[in-house]
């Protein structure tokens, strides 16, 4: 073969083939790749190609995880909620960056990530805790192989199963007890727990609350927005309260509020730009809701149950009462109605006795 340059040979068959760089071995020894062409030009031409697309690979091959992270972060932040942002950087500072910070991402291996799933669920975090900090992870990862144009073998990640846990409701009679004390102490808070137990609310939606909220007319309650604690962005461990919109965009939901509860609605009704919980135009956080509810609770005499459990409760009261899985699914805001069958609903074996013998009263 007859030299013409450094990169492009003529060979005896009269075609040109070029070479390039696209990387070293363990030893350091370059590695190269072969292009053709009928004429120089045409060789020359995949040359330049390949040599850019090898040098856009070699410089994104030994970017650590920790300078990805960044970047990554500087991609989404515009994109998703400020909550969102929090919990991202929560778990990639607390779990991911003490363990990968370093590690170019390439380096990368469906061994080395299952070592530290293994070690994560060994530190005694749930399966499903685990596996939201995974998700996390892919995502980054998956902006770092479209940004630099390396792949990951991360098909091989194998990640925990998640036990589906049988959560009891409030007993019927606990719940009993638990109405009757907060009619008889009726307050804002008292008021608020009500509003969750009979309509389902999570504890930031109530927070969000306002008498804006309340279509007196038509008797319907709109879900407009949430209160959170969150991290603060600049790092310094502190937490702060932010009002946004509601979880995701099936949240937004208006529901019919009961008769028994439009009574306290009027009762308490106020500025329409106050809170429900406060009556005024502060916000109530759901820390502090869960304190007072808490002390409702040791005051009624009642078990020391979260406050989700209400929203929980008012589910498995509607599945046992006949309401039909969609419009439940409405209620409570989920984007589809696996999510409530699978979350909430678990009647209990005298409501299931009810249904199987109904079944059988035509013999």
């Amino acid at each position: 073969m007859n030299k013409i340059s450094v990169n492009i040979t003529k060979r005896k068959d009269e075609r040109y083939v070029g070479k390039f760089i696209i990387g070293y071995d363990d030893n350091g020894k370059a590695q190269y790749q072969y292009v053709y062409g009928k004429t120089y030009d045409e060789a020359e031409h995949k040359v330049l190609i390949g040599k850019e697309v090898a040098s856009r690979y070699l410089s994104g091959r030994y970017i650590t995880v920790s300078k990805i992270y960044n970047k990554w972060l500087n991609a989404v932040v515009n994109r998703i909620k400020e909550s969102t942002f929090a919990n991202y950087k929560a778990k990639f500072e607390k779990h991911i960056l003490p363990e990968f910070a370093d590690i170019p991402c390439a380096d990368l291996s469906a061994s080395r990530i299952n070592e530290f799933i293994n070690q994560k669920l060994a530190e005694g975090l749930s399966a499903s805790y685990v596996r939201d900090i995974f998700t996390v992870f892919k995502s980054m990862l998956k902006y770092a192989q479209e940004e630099y144009g390396f792949k990951l073998p991360l098909k091989n990640v194998v990640l925990p199963k998640t036990e589906k846990k049988q959560i009891e409701k409030i007993s019927d009679a606990e719940q009993k007890r638990l109405v009757s004390y907060l009619r008889e102490n009726m307050s804002l808070t008292a008021f608020g727990i009500l509003i969750s137990l009979f309509m389902g609310l999570r504890i930031g939606e109530l927070c969000g609350l306002k008498w804006s909220d309340v279509d007196f007319d038509n008797r319907i309650l709109h879900i407009r927005r949430t209160v959170q604690r969150i991290s603060s962005a600049n790092g310094n461990r502190k937490t702060k309260v932010i009002i946004s919109t509601p979880k995701s965009d099936t949240s937004f939901r208006s529901i019919v509020i009961p008769d028994f509860l439009m009574e306290y609605f009027e009762k308490f009704r106020n500025q329409a730009d106050f809170f429900i919980l406060s009556g005024s135009d502060k916000v109530i956080e759901p820390r502090t809701m869960q304190y007072r509810y808490k002390k409702m609770l040791k005051s009624a005499e009642i078990k020391n149950y979260n406050f989700h459990k209400l929203r929980h409760t008012f589910a498995t009261n509607c599945a046992e009462k006949g309401f039909d899985v969609k419009t439940l699914s409405v209620v409570l805001g989920h984007s589809n109605v696996n999510l409530t069958l699978n979350r909430y609903i678990h009647p209990d074996r005298s409501h299931e006795r009810k249904l199987m013998n109904s079944m059988c009263m035509c013999i």
